[in-house]
């Protein structure tokens, strides 16, 4: 029975171990290789330890809106234009004091590519 990785100084220890087999196992190393093992079970370790003490939290709409104005090259106006939604409704939503209505949800789903459930914040 594995005991597993019980600290936060045994996390970042195995993570160095990891990135150190990780200059030496590549994609055509064999399966049977012990580097490749080892790191198999070192990630396998990592990975239970990160699903407990690293939650990952679903990104607010404001953080997706911004990463989308990011990759798309928007700005609030740009945006503001693409939504046919005033600067002003642009920034309460950036800002969290407002939320869209289902109408624009849909819109700002469809137009900036972003999963429903995150803009309706299911």
């Amino acid at each position: 029975m594995r005991k597993g990785i019980q600290t936060e100084k045994q996390y970042r220890a195995t993570c160095e171990r990891i990135e150190e087999l990780l200059q030496t196992v590549g994609n055509d190393t064999p399966e049977d290789d012990k580097n490749f093992i080892e790191l198999d079970l070192l990630s396998d370790l990592v990975y239970e330890y990160e699903q407990v003490h690293y939650e990952v939290k679903q990104p607010t709409l404001a953080e997706v809106i911004n990463l989308r104005m990011f990759e798309m090259g928007l700005t609030q106006d740009k945006l503001s234009k693409l939504l046919n939604i005033s600067p002003s409704r642009v920034s309460e939503y950036l800002s969290g004091k407002s939320e869209p209505t289902l109408k624009k949800a849909r819109e700002i789903s469809k137009k900036l590519n972003i999963d429903a459930n995150i803009v309706l914040g299911v």
